[in-house]
This record gives structure tokens, sequence and C-alpha cells, in this order.
């Protein structure tokens, strides 16, 4: 047995890609036309510096100065993947108190839920829930008055000009304070959880512009800031100086700890103005210039000077973009080309600040807190797939570590289940403890990802050493699939059924059967686990075999697939046309399957296109859309799909995906756009087509380097 196409096609392919790319890209002109420029204050459009283990979000200052008025837009946020807080379990809940139990084949199965009232078990599925909660870390803001004492408002800020260098990945702010200039400068180091910046203004030598450092209590909110300024007795800030130029803050939160260094380069004072409240000011000069670090650790080392910082983030970043695939629309004639130059570009520096670290990112990445700050196992597909196919699938190395951290409980929840392998959980934090829902429990879609990812990483080092690495994770995730999937005995046919959720959020757990996304999703994970035994000289699992071929095909009626096998009506019915449209992710996220028809995929794709509730769905269905018209060779639809006119498909001027009020950025969108881009360019193994995404009209003279064609 062998995969649908070998990886002599992708260095095939590869250098087909780069004799058509004859010319060489001029990237550093590609990424710098699409630098930002704000003008004025725009509470959607902060700005943000990071390494992918910590980021910082700057408001029209460049700094934090105004988070309070940036609450409700893309929120001034400084998160790291270590900063975590837990509220203490007074109550001695426990995991189990949470469960529900349902009926699968003749056995009780616990899916840990979510009870309505306030019993225990409610008590505990909240709890559990909201517990740990990422942090934010503390705001650093510039504390400005005006010549009469009075503290400088936002709309006292004139003629401001704030800047983001992809290139540098350097923030720039300049504007004046009663005519008054001033420019701030920041980085953050990429390597360690730091921000280094410069402010320079007439203002400080007079006494009237100061650094605030403000740190806060944490809270467990479901789309929140991440930071409570007013529970100021429950945690502490001790202040201890290190000499006349550097400082230490050390944070205690309940049982959570972490520090904060402070080094700053002119003759300053830091001072403790209040209860969680530093002041660093200066009269001797017309700069403040400083670098602060935030560690969980006990930090000993010395801190880079600003210069320093600079000059490693510029080395950084010009290593980024020189590496990196890109996507030249310069010499594209159709009107559209340029925004999605724009989106890529943004989405590139966007996933590697906030997605390239070290867990799964979460849905709003390191700005402000969604789901209490937690990642969803599902979504990881749409934050960091698409690294392997721009040229960077080491950022998804540490990630599948991760799993490896919290294999032992994906054992647990298989056998409390009754099943064999491991179940990898849904909504969790770093501890990997799967946070009681009434759907996340029940989805199945992302389990298959661990596979998908590990053989990415394969694919651009195959060795042995990687099949060794990742071998127990790929063998247990399809032991899991394998015995999930129940035998109809009358049939021979293995299917996927109830309790369980599909992608399509709209079905109840308690009747979907054979959601055909995760079918395609069952036989392409166990086609590459047998051929990781393969490479290992190890024989075909005669189980996972017996499951991979006999998997029940997709259900359609009147030539169009139907959104699980048992639905009622399902495309003709409006109601079941909301929510994702996953049934395209069948083919598009996935290659081709021999139980697929590509006529009645294509009629479905019209169908979906045509009848669907555009408003319910979210920010990664329009580039699964795309794929889906791509691998049918239908580059209009793929084009239409993937800037379609819906609010959830907005990209606002830093990049991020609006979804709407309460979730104001959205990051899944932003892989997803990557990994649309990058098959409607490259293809995938076995495709012939150039640029297979874009019309044949004359228009799209697309140029790429560097992209892998996908699966």
């Amino acid at each position: 047995m062998k995969l649908i196409c070998t990886l002599a096609v992708i260095i095939m392919l590869t250098a087909i890609s780069i004799e058509l790319s004859a010319q060489k890209i001029d990237r550093h002109a590609l990424v710098t036309r699409n630098n930002i420029l704000i003008e004025k204050a725009d509470t959607l459009a902060s700005l943000s510096v990071g390494n992918g283990e910590f980021a910082f979000t700057t408001d029209i200052t460049g700094l934090q100065t105004f988070y309070k008025e940036y609450e409700n837009g893309v929120t001034l946020g400084t998160q790291s993947n270590w900063g975590w807080h837990t509220f203490p379990n007074t109550q001695n809940y426990k995991p189990m108190e949470s469960a529900l139990y349902s009926d699968y084949q003749g056995r009780k199965v616990p899916y840990l839920s979510q009870f309505k009232g306030t019993g225990r078990d409610a008590q505990a599925a909240n709890y559990f829930r909201e517990n740990p909660q990422r942090l934010n870390l503390g705001v650093i803001r510039l504390l400005m008055k005006k010549a009469d004492g009075s503290e400088v408002k936002i709309a006292d800020i004139e003629n401001p000009k704030h800047r983001l260098n992809l290139w540098e990945g350097r923030i720039t702010s300049e504007f004046s304070v009663e005519g008054q200039p001033v420019k701030v400068e920041v980085f953050c180091h990429q390597q360690s959880d730091l921000i280094s910046a410069k402010i320079t203004s007439p203002l400080v030598a007079k006494g009237q512009l100061k650094v605030e450092w403000l740190f806060p209590f944490a809270v467990p909110g479901h789309v929140h800031s991440g930071y409570d300024f007013k529970s100021v007795d429950k945690h502490q800030s001790q202040l201890v100086k290190l000499n006349d130029k550097s400082a230490k803050i050390l944070r205690t939160l309940d049982n959570d700890h972490y520090q904060v260094k402070l080094n700053w380069e002119e003759s300053a004072v830091l001072e403790e103005k209040g209860k969680h409240d530093f002041v660093l000011s200066s009269k001797s000069s017309n700069s403040l210039t400083f670098s602060c670090l935030f560690s969980e650790k006990e930090i000993r080392k010395v801190l880079p000077t600003f210069i320093q910082t600079e000059k490693e983030n510029l080395s950084s970043w010009n290593q980024f973009w020189e590496t990196s695939g890109v996507v030249d629309f310069s010499a594209c004639t159709d009107s559209r080309a340029p925004e999605l130059e724009r989106r890529f570009v943004l989405s590139q520096y966007l996933t590697k600040i906030q997605n390239s670290g070290s867990l799964p990112p979460q849905e709003t990445g390191l700005v402000f807190n969604s789901w209490y700050g937690k990642f969803h196992l599902e979504m990881h597909w749409w934050h960091s797939a698409h690294f392997f196919n721009w040229n960077h699938p080491e950022y998804l190395v540490k990630q599948l570590e991760w799993y490896q951290h919290i294999y032992a409980k994906g054992l647990e929840t298989a056998q409390l289940q009754g099943f064999k392998g491991v179940r990898w959980p849904k909504m969790v934090g770093p501890e990997g403890q799967n946070s009681p829902s009434g759907v996340g429990s029940y989805l199945i879609w992302q389990q298959p990802h661990f596979i998908y990812m590990a053989e990415q990483l394969y694919r651009s080092k195959p060795s042995k050493e990687t099949l060794e690495k990742f071998r127990k994770e790929v063998f247990a995730t399809a032991d899991f699939m394998a015995d999930f999937a129940v035998l109809d005995p009358a049939t021979k046919v293995y299917n996927l059924l109830s309790p369980l959720i599909p992608a399509q959020e709209h079905w109840a757990r308690e009747t979907t059967i054979n959601p055909p996304y995760e079918l395609a999703y069952w036989y392409w994970g166990l086609t590459v686990a047998q051929e990781w035994r393969k490479r290992l000289n190890l024989p075909a699992d005669p189980k996972w075999e017996a499951v991979r071929l006999g998997l029940a095909a997709p259900k359609q009626e009147n030539d169009v697939y139907l959104g699980i096998a048992n639905a009622p009506d399902s495309y003709i019915n409006p109601k079941n046309m909301t929510d994702h449209p996953s049934v395209l992710g069948t083919l598009g996220m996935l290659p081709m399957w021999d139980k697929i028809d590509p006529e009645i995929m294509r009629n479905t794709l019209k169908v979906v296109m045509q009848k669907w509730d555009w408003p319910s769905t979210w920010g990664w269905d329009y580039p699964m859309v795309a794929m889906c018209a791509t691998r049918l060779l239908e580059p209009d639809i793929a084009l239409e799909a993937l800037l379609k006119n819906v609010q959830k498909n907005t990209y606002l001027k830093n990049g991020h995906n609006y979804q709407s009020e309460r979730l104001r950025i959205y990051l899944p969108g932003n892989g997803g756009f990557l990994k649309a881009i990058s098959l409607m360019c490259a293809g995938w193994e076995g495709c012939t087509v150039q640029n297979p995404g874009f019309p044949k009209d004359g228009k799209w003279n697309v140029k790429w380097e560097n992209l892998t064609p996908d699966f």
C-alpha cells in the first residue's frame, strides 16, 4: 500500500515551480509595501509585536497608554504561553463530577459536559471550564500630563502616525501633545519574552512624560481582556531594586508566580506609586529607554539593551522573510489582487508572532482571552497546518511535542470511555485537561490532526528520527480511530456513530451518523498511519486496514452530499444550511478519496455557494470552501469564496480576521487563508495545473517562491 503520490512528486513540482518563477521575487519590496500606517485612534487597529511565545499589543501611542479605551476593540494584551492562573479548588472538584453518560454500543460512555443550575455537577463543570485562565501579565503605558497637570486623554493625541514595519518587526509611534513631539519605538526580542522601547520627547525632561507599569489580577472570563484592576488585595507585586538602573517586580496570584525585570539606560528612577503601580521617570534627559522581561522563573541574566534587541530583532525577521514562502501579486491586473497580497503578508506576520510557539494557539492568540485563554485542538489545523506549506515546518515541532506531554490524559480519556488508543481533548490549557462542554467533548475531527501534522514534519524531514519521535502518538491515534468506527455486520461497512458532533456543529450529538468530512479524514489518517508502519518495516495493522477500506461512503441525495448520513432534507431545508459547510472539507482540506465523486462534490459546492446561510459561518469557512473549489479546478469560485463579502470574512487594518463585536479577532481565519493561498498557488501532489486556484483569463500573473504542494 502506498499514499496517493510519493515524495518524488513534491520534489518534482517544487522544481517546476522554481523554473516557472525564474525571476526572483523582491521580497523586501513585497513585504514593506504592506507595512501598516494608522493615522487616527482606532480601537480595532492596535498593533502587536511578538515571537510566538509572547506578544505585546500597542495602541496609537506605541505602548498601552489607553488600555481602557481599547477594551472593546483589539485589546492591548501582554500575554505568553507560560502565563496562566488557576483559582484554588477549594471545593475539591473532580473532572468526572461533570460527566454525562451516553449510550454507545451497549455501554455507558462518560463525556465531560455542562449542566444548568447550581448543583455540584454544574459547579464542577464551570470550575474546569474557567481554570486555568490565561493572564494579562501587565500593562506598560505612557503616563502623560499636559502643561496644566491634567492627564492626557486619547483625544489630546495630535497628528499620530502609528507604524508597523513588517520586515523589521518594529512598531513606531509619532505624535504630539500640545505641540510637543513624542516618538516611541518598540521591539519584541525574538528569543525571550522581552520588549525594548525608546521614548523620545521634550516632555520627558519636563517631567510630563513617564512610563507606568500596572499589574492586574486574573479574570475567569469567557471572552475578556484578561485583567482585573479592581481586586487589588487579591494579589501581590513586590518591588526589588537591584541597582540604580535595574529592578525586579515579583508577582504572586494565589499559587501562581512570575517575575518582571526592568533595565533602563538613562538616569531615571522607578518608584512604587500604589499597589501594583510603578512609574519610571527622568528629568535629566529627553529620552527614556528600557528593556522589560517577563518570566515564570527566577531572572538572573543581564537584559539586552534597546540597541541589542533591535539588532537581534532585525536579524531574526530578515531571516524569517527571506526563507518563508511568498506570493507576488504585483503583476496581476485583477482589482482583487492587492487585497489578497495584503491579507497573506499580514497573516504571515500575525501567525508568526501568535501561532508559532510551543503550545497550540488560542483563537485570539496572545492578544486577549477567548474561551478563558484556552486553545481548541480542532482549530490547531487551522492555526498551524500552513507552516509546512510556507516553508516553516519547524514551528510545528514543539507543538507536537506538547501532545506528548498530555499523552497520558488522552489515554485515560479513551480508557474511561472504553476505547483503545488515545482520544485527544478539545478545549484545554497547557496541562491538557479537557474542559466540560456539551459540544466540545463530543467532537471527533481533532483526532486525525496529530497524524496530519506529524506527516507534514516527516515530509519536511523524511528520516527514521522523525518516525521514531512521533510513532507512539501516531499509532495510538490510529488505534482510537479504528476502534471508534463500528462495523455493521449486515453490510460489512464501518460507520461513525453517535454520540458525536461533527465539524458542522449544527447537528445533534445523540443522532449524528457518518459526517462526510470525518469519514474522509478517518480514511486519510489511517492510510498515513499504515504508511508510517511500512516506513518502519512493520506489518500493516489488520484492524486499521479493515476500517480504512470498509468505511461508509458519504451519503448523497439528488447529486448533493449530505451534511450527515441521516440528515433530514440536508440541503433543501434552510435550517440545515448553517454553521460550517464542512461537507466541503471532505475534498479541499483533504485530497481525493475514491469514495468521493468529484461531480457530486462540484454540485455540492455550487449549492453551498448559492444557498448557505453565510452570516452563520466563521472565518475559516471561506478558505475551506476555496480549497474545495481549487481541487475541483473551479478557480472563479475559489476567489469568490476567499473574498466573500461577509462580516466574518473581514480583515482589519492590522490584518486580524474580525468576527463580531464579541470576537474581534480570530486567528484560524488567518491560518486558513494562508493554507488556501498555498493550495491555490502550489497545488497538491499530482496536480499538473500551474496556479490551480486562479483563473486563466490573463489577469492573474501570480508568482511565488518556497511554497510546498499540499497532500
